[in-house]
């Protein structure tokens, strides 16, 4: 079977670019599952209830998220009742949403997809390799094929997790950094891997926010507005070959999209949010 990560999708340009690549992509590619970090989905930081349903309408089967899950509040609910969107699967048990899940890919294929957060430089969360484990233990037989979107921010953090994964999950991917890395590889015990999968969304940027903006609040530290950028938009993500019978990837290649590149085709309906 054959799977796309998609890496994080930065609002209104992102989501654009999604909605308009995606259907041709699956078809070109022949993708049987979809997955895509969404948590800057909404005007760049967190995600809506009406763009997680919007996304999946575009042809994403899972969404995973990150540090910014519960930036718009009213995403918990859905975090609750959608069994295809997840929170870091080291976050306390309290908190809204499930750390992983089990979705049917396209050829029938049950896909584990989990998600964790790393620690060094991000918020104290709890220990992601012990997380790792507990799920495993959950998953148990009930599927062979498991991705884990490691939204993390130092690379020995994803180098870490992937080392100490090889050869149980099918695939351990980066996302958090908005930069893709060209270090993807299948390790000896058959887990392929990357430390970013890159963003989706506004490039002529500053990680997908305006470069002025940025630019001043650094320069001055005088409080400024971090809008969505809007120039150069592409879809960056990663796809995995993986064997159903066994789980063990079989290849691995990056994937960059501009916008300027897609076929011609109608414009897709989006919301009216950034």
């Amino acid at each position: 079977m054959r799977f796309l990560l998609i890496g994080d999708i930065v609002g209104k340009p992102g989501r654009t670019i999604v909605a308009q690549a995606l259907p041709w992509l699956i078809e070109q590619h022949r993708l049987d599952l979809v997955i895509a970090n969404a948590e800057n989905a909404a005007g760049g930081s967190g995600i809506t209830p009406r763009i997680y349903k919007e996304l999946i309408s575009h042809g994403i089967d899972c969404i995973t998220l990150g540090d910014h899950i519960y930036r718009r509040a009213e995403i918990a609910a859905t975090l609750q009742s959608e069994t295809n969107i997840l929170k870091p699967a080291n976050y306390p048990p309290q908190a809204p949403g499930r750390g992983w899940t089990i979705v049917t890919a396209r050829d029938g294929t049950p896909t584990a997809v989990i998600s964790l957060l790393g620690r060094v430089f991000m918020r104290p969360v709890d220990c992601p390799w012990a997380a790792a484990d507990r799920v495993l233990a959950e998953i148990g037989a009930r599927a062979k094929v498991i991705v884990l979107d490691f939204h993390a921010e130092a690379t020995s953090d994803m180098q870490l997790m992937g080392r100490y994964l090889d050869g149980r999950v099918s695939a351990v991917l980066g996302t958090h950094t908005h930069v893709p890395t060209a270090d993807e590889e299948i390790f000896p015990g058959g887990t392929a891997f990357q430390c970013d999968v890159g963003m989706t969304g506004p490039f002529e940027s500053i990680l997908g926010r305006r470069i002025d903006r940025v630019l001043e609040a650094t320069r001055t530290f005088f409080p400024a507005h971090f809008e969505v950028a809007k120039n150069d938009v592409r879809l960056c993500g990663t796809i995995v070959d993986v064997d159903p019978h066994t789980g063990r990837a079989t290849a691995i290649r990056r994937l960059c999209v501009r916008q300027a590149e897609l076929p011609p085709r109608p414009t897709p309906q989006l919301l009216d949010e950034d």
